[in-house]
């Protein structure tokens, strides 16, 4: 049994903007049910507060560090037996709205401050100076929120180990040389192996610089990102990191995303009886005013509107799209071009096109169970949860073979689909190579005997938190036998 501190800037359901949330409330529960004692470390916003009142909130203690007083709340994650400990200063709790920006979509300027008082909570707890009387074994860090948090207690000898996962990359918490003088970090810390990242500070850099071990949350992705194509300038870092560097696929939970049980949907089905999904794309039909005809393939898209997830590949071959006998049902939110342009696509063609701005749980499971094909043609995806979302409801993916979606999909010829083919994979981003998976999969549609045979084989897959969990674990007793 050891016991964690796992320090995330999100956790479903208590806040949400992406896959970090699912990751940071699935993994410390299935941990908890292996044994361990883990605590989750969360800003207090304003939302997170309103959402944990049913489950009650008490102060337990307050830290103080200059410029500021920090107060430690306690709470339980919703359905969970997760303690769930609160980072509460007013820049989070006085806050309404996104975590990370405001209304008009800039970056909060305060950001460098807020994480950095986040990890000196994070210090104090994990050297036992809170009043709390526990002290973790492993720190488990998330992103660039944290990454200031192994940094700082690289400065202690008593300290425990610690771990950071990174889940993109690409958002790399950067800073002016000013704001890091105005932290207050030692100086030594300005440097090319440390915190510094061509002239600006880079919060993600003090995990990698100084975690004990670094995860990342695909085994391909893990690879990508020692590269420059992938490696956002830090693909050096990583390098000269890889033999502390692993690849843990993520998993997803499987009681929440269940065909079998979803009571979110229309009418639940099995790998047994996937015959009868096709009742939940009748429904969709009906809901969006779409034709109404069983045997048309659905094609599905959830996911943010930003070049990352491929938009500009789906909207440069959407005229070869709308020239085949199919339907086309998107739900997300993003850059405002990108909606823009698939609202008009959506009002040119009604008879084809389903267009919602915006995201919501419950359309997202009914898209997830009414679809025959899942696009996801991302340009880069460190893992991916909609593509084993989708497999797990018997929806073939399209995808681009990068990270997680090359780790989960498999694409195998018609006559030779064995055990693992479950989807349609292109090795090229352009618009003309995701047509022509799309047109496999269309093909392939029209055979309903292979197309069972893979919606089959994709909904037999074990994407549960046990795995991850368990490799986890084998990465925590590693660190703590050094």
């Amino acid at each position: 049994m050891q016991k964690i501190l796992f320090a995330t800037s999100e956790a479903h359901p208590l806040i949400k903007t992406g896959g970090l949330a699912d990751v940071a409330s699935s993994l410390p529960r299935a941990l908890l049910k292996r044994g361990h004692d883990i605590k989750i470390l969360l800003p207090a916003y304003a939302s997170v507060l309103n959402k944990a009142k049913e489950a009650g909130v008490k102060k337990v203690t307050e830290i103080s560090i200059p410029g500021q007083t920090i107060s430690l709340l306690q709470t339980r994650l919703p359905g969970s037996r997760v303690t769930v400990i609160l980072v509460d200063i007013p820049q989070f709790s006085e806050r309404d709205g996104n975590p990370y920006c405001g209304p008009d979509g800039s970056d909060w300027g305060d950001n460098h401050w807020r994480f950095y008082v986040f990890a000196r909570a994070a210090e104090a707890i994990a050297l036992n100076e809170a009043n709390l009387d526990w002290q973790p074994d492993i720190v488990h860090c998330n992103d660039w929120q944290t990454g200031l948090i192994p940094a700082l207690l690289a400065q202690h000898t008593n300290k425990p180990a610690s771990v950071f996962t990174i889940h993109n990359l690409a958002y790399r918490g950067l800073f002016s040389y000013q704001i890091f003088a105005e932290l207050g970090l030692p100086s030594d810390y300005w440097h090319h192996d440390k915190l510094e990242f061509y002239g600006q500070m880079s919060f993600m850099k003090g995990g990698l610089a100084f975690a004990d071990a670094i995860t990342t949350v695909s085994q391909s992705y893990a690879q990508e990102i020692q590269t420059p194509e992938f490696g956002c300038g830090l693909d050096g870092v990583l390098r000269a990191r890889a033999k502390d560097l692993t690849g843990v696929l993520n998993g997803i939970d499987m009681d929440e995303w269940n065909p079998g049980a979803d009571k979110l949907i229309t009418h639940n089905y099995n790998r047994r009886t996937v015959g009868q999904k096709v009742a939940n794309k009748i429904a969709l039909q009906e809901q969006l005013g779409l034709p109404v005809n069983e045997s048309i393939p659905m094609m599905g898209f959830i996911g943010r509107l930003v070049e990352q997830k491929g938009i500009d590949l789906i909207l440069n071959q959407m005229n070869q799209l709308l020239a085949q006998d199919c339907q086309l049902v998107i739900l997300g939110s993003g850059f405002h071009s990108y909606e823009e342009a698939l609202k008009n696509i959506a009002k040119q063609h009604p008879h084809k096109v389903s267009v919602t701005i915006g995201y919501n749980e419950t359309f997202a499971h009914q898209i997830e169970a009414s679809a025959d094909i899942f696009l996801m043609p991302s340009i880069f995806e460190p893992c991916g949860l909609n593509q084993m979302y989708s497999l797990r409801y018997g929806t073939l993916p399209v995808v681009n073979a990068v990270g997680g979606l090359r780790d989960t999909v498999n694409e195998r010829p018609f006559d030779d689909i064995g055990a693992d083919g479950n989807g349609f994979v292109f090795h090229t981003a352009t618009p003309q190579e995701l047509h022509l998976a799309i047109k496999r999969a269309l093909d392939c549609y029209k055979q309903p005997d292979l197309w069972k045979k893979m919606q089959k084989n994709a909904m037999s897959q074990d994407f549960s938190w046990e795995k991850s969990a368990e490799q986890y674990e084998e990465i925590y007793q590693k660190i703590l036998s050094r």
